[in-house]
């Protein structure tokens, strides 16, 4: 127990040192973060997740080395959908590049307290009532079937139920001003757009992370391993979204793979109790479809893609 109190301890302290480093010297300025820096950011967190899943081959086994490594490429992979959702959102508010960052910095912050949640919250319900574990897969399966025929919508940010909530307590000041979340106008203090946009960024994850925790409970129930899988996954997202924000459009066969992804998830889930299919089938079937989605994405074009190149 003293063992697995300081690797929880010795995890979260590096987390909190890597976002120190990130906010308090490398991003301290605000700037327009460029495709290259994005590139070597998200090598930098990949890299670090492979040499900590490697620790986990040395020091606790194979099996939980591919449980790590499979939990890691589901949410790398669905967490892909969000960067669509940050787009949209970024272009409808007209924030400026180089406040994007700051904005993605804070919202990663919120996200990783509510997936804790989610995450203890999750293991601690199926460990005591095992049979929520059909009730998570018919979820994914739905949501995996509602995604394959859902069509993109523009967001509209004073329909969210959040939005219009903060807005009834607090008020929100028609102009941008910078990077400030909040600025005090004639002597009254008023939240800015760019905080508006940090609100839906939040609601954002929320929303994911009732997809993604269940897809990663059907790998495994080790919450050590579900936990640094599911960090590892979005402290990567902010330079994966400025790596592939200008090209994620044309992979419109993803949706599909996402979407094939989560029923998969969902049918092992349901059926762990006659027969459970082997971790590194799982993470071989995973990463099979995104590949095949990605090569038919490229293979074959949207005719919209053609014209505009």
């Amino acid at each position: 127990m003293v063992i697995d109190s300081f690797v929880w301890i010795c995890f979260l302290g590096f987390v909190l040192l890597m976002l120190a480093l990130d906010l308090g010297v490398f991003h301290r300025k605000s700037h327009e973060v460029k495709i290259k820096e994005a590139l070597v950011w998200s090598a930098v967190w990949i890299s670090l997740a492979l040499i900590f899943n490697y620790g986990i081959y040395v020091f606790l086994g194979k099996q939980k080395a591919i449980e790590f490594l499979t939990g890691y490429v589901i949410e790398k992979s669905l967490s892909i959908d969000n960067l669509f959702v940050f787009i949209m959102l970024f272009t409808y508010f007209k924030v400026e590049a180089k406040y994007q960052h700051k904005v993605l910095f804070w919202g990663i912050l919120g996200a990783l307290a509510m997936r804790a949640v989610f995450i203890f919250a999750g293991v601690a319900l199926i460990s005591k009532f095992h049979w929520i574990i059909y009730i998570f897969g018919i979820l994914l399966v739905v949501t995996g079937i509602k995604m394959l025929f859902h069509k993109d919508e523009d967001i509209q940010p004073d329909k969210n139920p959040l939005v219009r909530l903060f807005k009834k307590f607090y008020p929100v000041s028609k102009e941008s001003h910078g990077s400030k979340f909040f600025v005090k106008i004639d002597g009254k203090r008023f939240a800015t757009p760019l905080f508006v946009v940090l609100l839906i960024v939040e609601f954002t994850d929320l929303i994911f992370a009732v997809d993604s925790i269940p897809a990663i409970l059907a790998i495994t129930d080790d919450t050590f391993i579900i936990f640094t899988s599911n960090v590892f996954a979005i402290l990567g997202l902010r330079a994966l979204y400025f790596a592939l924000a200008g090209i994620t459009k044309y992979f419109h066969y993803l949706k599909y793979g996402l979407s094939a992804i989560l029923v998969f998830v969902g049918i092992k889930m349901t059926i762990v109790d006659f027969y459970k299919i082997p971790i590194l089938y799982s993470l071989l079937a995973i990463t099979g479809i995104l590949l095949i989605s990605v090569l038919l994405s490229i293979a074959f074009p949207k005719k919209n893609d053609l014209i505009n190149n």
